[in-house]
């Protein structure tokens, strides 16, 4: 490994992107409870994962929820109208936001890590060309994460 690439592992980057909602609802579900949601929540577009308060807190700001089943330490609730997602991960190096901005599209933003940004790649969140890009512009001294993060379309 490059002591660049030792350097990024250790990195939190800015994200400031456009993102569906579906595509953060499945980054959620990658980082957090991919091995143990019921394959019909999995499939249901209106049911989130949620974790209470605390290391990792998931929090779903909706016009109406209703809790389904919890199971370990995530709740499934069914929501409508979803305004933001707050996300959080166990370890706290990730702190992520999603903030509607007409109907089911959104933007996302906060800093992620470099295990959460495979996942927000994988999810859909970001593209691939989206993460290449930053680490060219990372690794050429640049640190304009805006013109890198506007780059990303849904």
């Amino acid at each position: 490994m490059i002591s660049g690439e030792l350097d990024f592992m250790n990195t939190l980057v800015h994200i400031e992107a456009n993102a569906s909602l579906e595509s953060f609802r499945k980054f959620i579900i990658v980082s957090t409870c991919r091995s143990f949601i019921p394959e019909s929540y999995l499939h249901d577009y209106e049911v989130f994962p949620e974790r209470e308060e605390g290391p990792g807190e998931i929090y779903i700001e909706a016009a109406d929820k209703v809790t389904l089943k919890k199971i370990r330490e995530m709740t499934f609730v069914n929501v409508r109208e979803i305004l933001g997602i707050i996300y959080s991960s166990k370890s706290g190096n990730t702190q992520l936001k999603w903030r509607q901005t007409r109907r089911r599209s959104g933007k996302v933003y906060g800093d992620a890590s470099s295990n959460a940004l495979v996942n927000l790649v994988e999810s859909g969140v970001l593209t691939q060309e989206w993460v290449d890009n930053y680490l060219k512009s990372a690794k050429t001294g640049g640190n304009d994460n805006a013109t890198v993060a506007n780059e990303k379309i849904v």
